[in-house]
Formats: structure tokens, sequence, C-alpha cells
């Protein structure tokens, strides 16, 4: 059965070569959309890699992005994966093997991961015994609208794949820093969509309370100073996008206070 590969990028040139090096040879199309890149990953998707059909289209949101990718998958089955992301040796022996039955047994499968932070595999603090829907059927599922978090939708039961996803997650401090930004700026926006308030209690205790949960319940501290560091940005994460929620809102009052003068 037909196998595609459906990457969403943004200036990925760091990163898609190594994925796409890794997986060309057991797939028989690669789907990338991208959101207008300003970096060398079309070249590099395009001259390099004779599999790859390459699309453009503003992002709006992961849903709509991933939705869109799928949409453009000509194979029976579906893997969906991020730029940053490998599958090792066992993944795509399963994969292979999966995808070449008449009849598995699932529909959707999950695959485990291992999440690189930097040189360091981090295994505690909730990031090591993560799973997620990577390879399933073309219509058995789709992604949530979501601008971000966002997850996949099926009503199937998902069969857990061998092997394991490396997820180089992030380069550098800065790079770190930067995704934090940007996804909460996206958080604080679905927030604000939902119709979602706040408080300021929760503003000053949310952050500590994930530190505590992250460093000292998920066992965090086991990986050392870099569980700290983790534990440390997710509380930073988890602040932004609650202030960040109530300037949206702050905003949104002061425009009402103004116009009814």
């Amino acid at each position: 059965m037909a196998l595609s590969l459906a990457v969403i990028t943004y200036n990925e040139e760091d990163n898609i070569v190594r994925l796409l090096d890794s997986i060309s040879e057991i797939v028989d199309e690669i789907i990338i959309v991208d959101s207008l890149s300003t970096d060398k990953t079309k070249e590099i998707c395009t001259e390099k890699y004779a599999k790859v059909k390459f699309f453009e289209k503003k992002f709006n949101g992961y849903g709509e992005q991933k939705n869109y990718a799928m949409e453009l998958c000509s194979g029976e089955w579906i893997l969906f994966l991020d730029a940053d992301e490998v599958p090792d040796e066992d993944l795509k022996k399963e994969i292979q093997r999966i995808t070449s039955e008449q009849n598995p047994k699932f529909s959707v499968y999950k695959a485990k991961y291992n999440n690189h932070l930097g040189i360091h595999l981090i295994k505690f603090g909730g990031w090591g015994n993560i799973c997620r829907e990577r390879l399933f059927r073309k219509d058995s599922a789709r992604y949530s609208d979501d601008k971000v978090h966002e997850f996949l939708i099926t009503n199937e039961k998902a069969g857990l794949l061998d092997g394991k996803i490396d997820h180089y997650t992030y380069k550098s401090i800065h790079h770190h820093i930067s995704k934090i930004n940007k996804y909460s700026d996206m958080m604080a926006e679905k927030m604000f969509e939902r119709g979602k308030r706040y408080q300021n209690f929760k503003i000053i205790v949310s952050p500590a309370f994930e530190f505590i949960k992250v460093f000292i319940f998920k066992l965090g501290f086991l990986d050392g100073f870099a569980g700290f560091y983790v534990a440390k940005t997710m509380s930073y994460y988890t602040f932004l996008k609650y202030i960040k929620l109530r300037e949206k809102i702050r905003i949104r009052e002061f425009r009402k206070k103004c116009g009814d003068l």
C-alpha cells in the first residue's frame, strides 16, 4: 500500500536534510507544505529529493496546515512527522511491515519518542514517556483545527509501533526561547478566541506550580541541570501564555470603554 510522508515546514534548513535522508527510501511520496520559508528549505527539498512535492501556504495554525498537507497526500497511509523528528531503524522496519500488510490490525499507530534537548536526552519531567499518533490511514483521521496544540481526531483504536522517533527539539537556548515566545503567542490567541478568562492569582501561582509539577512530581530533577532547565522554561511558557491572554483581554476592554465614551 502506498505510503505518503507529510511534513509542514518553516525555516527548517537545519533539520530537513536529516529527516529526508533517513526516511526517503521507505516512502512513495513526500508532501511538504511550507509556510513561506525565508531560508533555504525550499531549495533543499526541491533540488535534492525526487520524491518531494513542495507546496507553499500561508500559516494560519498547525491544525489547518496539517489537514491541508493530508489532503495533498495520495497514499493510503500517511506518516506525519515534524522536520526535527527522525525515526530509528526499528521504527522504519515496523512502518514498512505494517504498510505492506493486506489487513493490518490497526488503522492508527502511535510512536514512542526520545526527546533530545541540545546534547541531552530528557528522560523525565513528562518528556520521557511520550507517545503520539504518527502513522495512520488517510481516511481514518484528521487533525483538530487548533492553531497550536492540535491533536489527531479519530474513532479508531491506536496501536503502538516498535522503535522510536528521535526528536531534536531545540538546537540552542535562543532557539528554544524563540519557540516558547511563538507558542505562547498562539496559545494566548487560542484561549482568547475561546473566551477564556484570567485571574491575577492564577498568573502568579500557575508558573510556580508548573515548575514543581515538572521538576518534582514528574521527576525532572533526575535529568540534572537539563531537567531544571526544562522545568524552568515550561514554567516561563505558562506565565507567558496567561500574561499575554491578560493583555489581549485588557486591550479589548479598553477599546470597548473608549468606544462608549
